[in-house]
């Protein structure tokens, strides 16, 4: 498989600015990133990710991700689903608060104590996610949990919150019947095969197309569009590399 980064659990926050619990979310996601996870976790920009981001999008659907929205109209993590995949985990400030019992949030630029209360709540809250979603397998092909199974964790780098955006994760955008899509990990995924010695054939495309499905949902009916796509790729690829071969 493609060498990729380690995981980590990207923490996506509601950027809803006209409510006390909009402005809980993001301290709440801040806490989570800098102080209470910082070396398991990355920020992804609600914005960004809404306007088309290709690094927040392919972190969203390679890694678990945990959505903290302010209310139930739950945009942060409607917004995960409808670009990545459903989020691994789904925290709604109005739940915790009611949950808790904590009163009346009010103060959106300096919150009251209901409101302090609520986001340490929260971000405790999201850390214990982040250490249950950690300890577990993520499907990449399904965009879900598979059963419980422990992983070794990673060496990390030292403490410091991060961005999905530069997360590291290897995206390219082709054509797939004159319509741009966005594949996740097909760049490590073509130096894999001419790493290992593997040049332009059918076999090959075959064993590009069966990785490129774990990464990446392919439409039914669509295969042989992606064979095709796959099959030009890697040979413009080799085409490219033998210079310095």
């Amino acid at each position: 498989m493609p060498k990729l980064p380690p995981k980590k659990v990207g923490i996506v926050a509601c950027s809803g600015e006209e409510m006390a619990e909009g402005t809980v979310t993001r301290l709440a996601a801040l806490h989570v990133l800098e102080t209470l996870c910082p070396e398991d976790t990355v920020t992804i920009c609600l914005p960004l990710f809404l306007a088309g981001g290709e690094g927040d999008r392919a972190f969203a659907r390679f890694y678990p991700t945990i959505a903290i929205d302010g209310c139930d109209l739950r945009c942060a993590a409607r917004a995960t689903a409808q670009y990545s995949g459903t989020p691994a985990g789904s925290i709604v400030v109005t739940e915790v608060v009611a949950a808790c019992g904590l009163g009346q949030v009010a103060g959106r630029r300096h919150l009251n104590e209901a409101g302090q209360q609520a986001v340490a709540e929260t971000a405790a809250r999201a850390a214990d996610l982040v250490h249950t979603l950690l300890d577990k397998q993520w499907n990449r092909r399904e965009g879900r949990m598979m059963e419980a199974e422990s992983l070794p964790l990673a060496v990390q780098p030292p403490p410091q919150a991060t961005c999905a955006c530069g997360s590291g994760i290897p995206v390219q955008t082709v054509q797939v019947n004159g319509e741009p899509v966005t594949l996740v990990a097909l760049p490590a995924l073509l130096e894999q095969l001419w790493q290992a010695g593997q040049r332009p054939a059918p076999e090959t495309t075959a064993e590009l197309l069966a990785q490129v499905q774990i990464y990446n949902p392919i439409p039914a009916g669509a295969e042989p569009a992606y064979r095709q796509m796959l099959a030009h790729e890697y040979a413009l690829y080799c085409q490219q590399q033998e210079p310095a071969a």
